[in-house]
Order: C-alpha cells, then structure tokens, then sequence
C-alpha cells in the first residue's frame, strides 16, 4: 500500500471506525500529586484522570513517544527533545519548520500508521502520548493501554481523544493536555506560554468576525464516492469558532451517538450551505474531493461561489495546535475582508 493509500485508510478508519475499538470510559481533567513513598527515596509520583481512568506516573518520564506528529511537535515545543525514544504517523504531517531539526534524531516508529505492539514496546518508552484510543486498538495490532500498562509505560490520550468525550470535544481541551503535560515534565511555564499563545490567537478571530452575519457551513469528508458528513466534537467546534453556522450539529439525531454520519448526495444538497469545509490527508486527496464535489454538486451556492476550504486531516485530530490553525484558516476564507 502506498503512504498516501494508508494515510487515507488510516483517516477513514478514524472517521468511520473510531467506535468499534474504543471501550474507555469517561474522561477527567485533574492532576493531583501523591505524597513520596515512605522511605524519602522514591520519586514523587503523578496521577491524572485520562479517559475515565487512572494514569500514575512516577518520576519525570525520560522515555518518550509521540504518536503523531501533532502530539511529538508538542513534546518539542515544551522542551523534551532529549526524553524522546519514538515519534510515529510521521508521514501524515509535516513538522513545523522551527522544531523540525529538533525531530531529526528521534527514532520513527511508523511512517502512515501507528506503530505496531512490537515496534512500540521495542523503543523501551515510560510514556506515550496520543491524539485518540484508535492508536492503541489491539485488534489492528496495536499496543492496548492494558499492556502497555502491564509493560511500566504510562498512557495518555489527548483530552479530546477520549472516547467520552469525542462527541463533545472543544478545541480549548487542548489546554488541559499542555497543562498536565507540563505539571508530568516540569514544564509548566512553556506550557502555560503555548496555551496564552493559542487563546490570544482564538481571541484575535473572535474579535475579527464579532457582529457578522455567520454563513451556513457544511463540513464533510469524502472517501471515493462516499460522503460523510461531520457534526459534532472538536470538529465542530473548530467551524463555530471560525464564525460558521454549522449545517450540522450535535442535536441532528444522525450525530447522537457518533460525531459523524454517512449522508446521500441529495442530503447535502437540500441543505444548500454557503461553503464546504473538508479534510484531506494529502494534495492528491484534496484534489479528488474537490473534484467530487464539484461534479455532484455544481448548483450548490459553496461550489457555485468557490468556498471549498480544504483543511489538513492531521490537524482535526483531539489535542493539536493544528485545531487552533484551521479555526483562522477557515475564519480567514468565510471572511476574507475582516483579517
């Protein structure tokens, strides 16, 4: 299969298959702190409540793995080069250009999927770190949290990522992954400067689009001739951010259970929005839906007037900085004389 097939396969399986594997429960934002261990020796150890459980670390990681690119630029930018044993999914982003070098002799773990148990045990991490559950799904080969647990390395998903909490995610959940992360590393003050950095940028849309009449956005995602519509989750928090009038929401019965639905053709087209919003993993992808998309639907008022914004599929993922970007960069296009 080739990088571009799997990322897309690996894309699709989120969007459609993000339910089969995930069997967490609830998702916690504290972090306490346990009191040392009795003898005055041991390290001081960390619990934080990720996806309806506890996750005790004990010491400072020095042990890690990104598993993605969103989550390993993270880990970069509070700081962590040297803690770092594997980064994975490298081929589905590219690292920013300021902390690329800082990736260069970071070992990859996988190119367009998740590492499997073995190459990821192989590394020796105490820490990993991921956008959803689906990268530790056992049944695609993947290491589950239990043995990873059972292996000494501790897990944690970002905020928005858990299963619980994928139909409500906001783009804000970010915050808290850089706020835990920061009290587990002893990095708190680059993760409170990251998080002032993303809010001022928030803060700078939400001044720019105050008072405007919002347009009717459709955000989709199209696998060959399928087409399935977004409606709830970080996703669509992104598009509100951005000043969109979503088509479709978390209170359209097709997203009660599941942020997103399979649609017809004739579905998408009653509801006549004023711009598309979709996800692509690649060029050769963004090319393919633009060109679905315009073929069935040149009477649209998005496809008639050219509002088809294509946004990175990486950057959708829970617990990016990638989810603050496409909140301007798709605020920039719905308004393009307010930035």
């Amino acid at each position: 299969m080739s990088s571009t097939s799997a990322r897309s396969a690996r894309t699709s399986a989120v969007v459609t298959g993000f339910a089969v594997a995930l069997t967490l429960a609830g998702c916690g934002t504290s972090v306490t702190e346990s009191a040392p261990a009795a003898d005055g020796d041991a390290a001081e150890a960390t619990t934080i409540q990720n996806c309806g459980r506890d996750v005790t670390i004990t010491g400072t990681p020095s042990a890690v793995v990104g598993l993605s690119p969103s989550q390993t630029e993270l880990l970069l930018r509070l700081g962590l080069s040297d803690r770092m044993v594997g980064q994975a999914q490298v081929g589905t982003k590219t690292l920013p250009d300021d902390v690329a070098e800082l990736a260069t002799d970071i070992p990859v773990l996988g190119d367009a999927t998740p590492p499997s148990r073995e190459e990821l045990l192989g590394a020796e991490p105490d820490f990993v770190f991921s956008p959803t559950t689906y990268e530790f799904t056992a049944e695609q080969g993947f290491a589950s949290i239990e043995q990873l647990e059972q292996a000494g390395v501790a897990a944690y998903v970002a905020t928005g990522g858990c299963f619980d909490r994928r139909m409500e995610g906001t783009v804000d959940d970010l915050f808290v992954d850089l706020r835990n992360l920061g009290q587990i590393f002893g990095a708190e003050d680059e993760a409170e400067a990251l998080v002032e950095q993303a809010q001022a940028e928030l803060d700078e849309v939400a001044a720019a689009i105050d008072g405007r009449q919002r347009p009717r956005v459709a955000q989709v995602y199209v696998e060959g001739s399928t087409l399935t519509a977004i409606g709830a989750g970080v996703e669509y928090d992104m598009l509100r951010l951005a000043g969109a009038d979503n088509v479709f929401g978390p209170d359209d019965p097709a997203f009660a259970d599941f942020f997103a639905a399979q649609i017809s053709p004739e579905t998408l087209a009653a509801e006549a929005p004023d711009a598309l919003v979709f996800a692509a993993a690649d060029d050769a992808q963004e090319q393919a839906t633009r060109e679905y998309l315009t073929t069935t639907f040149p009477d649209l008022p998005a496809v008639r007037d050219g509002r088809l914004i294509a946004i990175s599929s990486a950057d959708t993922f829970p617990g990016t900085l990638g989810n603050v970007s496409v909140v301007r960069q798709v605020a920039e296009q719905l308004y393009p004389d307010a930035f």
